[in-house]
């Protein structure tokens, strides 16, 4: 994509009204970036942005300088700061998910020894704001604050399947079903038919969809009206990990997020 804008143009040098509001926009468009991408360099945000790389750099200056992103060094590229962590805390409910969800996602990851994920609903995507790594875990990537797709991903299923028709049909429009492995689903057809049966069974499967070599299990986390406000989830390398084939584990997992749900106040009716 080519910028729109050449050095020295941009409004936000400007210092007026419509160049601060389209700086906040750009800041907030470089966030999500590096949570939906976990890392990138300057070069790359400024071609998904369409803006000069000179505008992505004073936009880092800023976001470093008030903790927002942190360059890492190894690399040179950006990821996201600590200083988000002080923006989390105030959201107090999603903490309150947080804190009642963290002894469970640890019972789970010690007793399948895999990675466990605990997973909301932000911005068209399934972002994850808790993981618990078991002692057979291969990789060791951090997934806490990974925006990641909610067609490809078993979390992402849960939380789609329990939206209304309109809300799920605005996301899919505005978010696509963009494959990311050839096992990806990416028929809308075909996907509706899948969440219903995530509505029926109360648990989702992936099986490589989102990651070569990556399958995954899911189950709903209800809030005290009965309503879906997060996913737990176990994912494991493909070799070793079906979850439909492993004894107990589909049974466990669907008590844990009863559990964490009975502690956010769910009665099951």
């Amino acid at each position: 994509m080519a910028p729109k804008n050449e050095p020295g143009s941009d409004a936000d040098v400007e210092g007026g009204q419509s160049g601060g509001v389209q700086s906040v926009e750009r800041a907030l468009t470089v966030l999500e970036i590096l949570a939906r991408e976990g890392h990138a360099g300057v070069s790359e945000i400024a071609e998904e942005m369409g803006i000069h790389k000179s505008t992505v750099s004073r936009l880092m200056g800023s976001l470093v300088s008030r903790g927002m992103v942190h360059q890492n060094s190894d690399r040179g590229k950006f990821e996201l700061g600590f200083g988000i962590l002080r923006l989390a805390s105030s959201i107090p409910g999603r903490l309150s998910l947080v804190h009642e969800a963290r002894p469970v996602l640890e019972s789970l990851a010690e007793e399948f020894k895999e990675t466990v994920n605990l997973a909301v609903l932000r911005s068209n995507y399934a972002v994850n704001v808790d993981q618990a790594m078991g002692p057979s875990t291969l990789a060791t990537y951090d997934w806490v604050g990974s925006l990641t797709p909610l067609h490809a991903t078993s979390s992402g299923k849960v939380l789609l399947a329990a939206l209304g028709a309109d809300e799920r049909d605005r996301i899919l429009k505005e978010t696509g079903l963009k494959a990311r492995t050839a096992k990806t689903i990416t028929s809308r057809k075909e996907l509706d038919e899948q969440l219903l049966e995530v509505g029926a069974k109360g648990y989702a499967v992936v099986r490589e969809e989102f990651e070569i070599g990556l399958n995954a299990v899911a189950v709903p986390v209800y809030n005290h009206q009965g309503e879906v406000t997060g996913a737990i989830s176990i994912s494991g390398p493909a070799f070793r990990f079906d979850p439909e084939k492993i004894p107990g584990l589909l049974e466990t997992l669907t008590e844990a997020g009863l559990k964490v749900s009975a502690n956010m106040g769910y009665t099951r009716r």
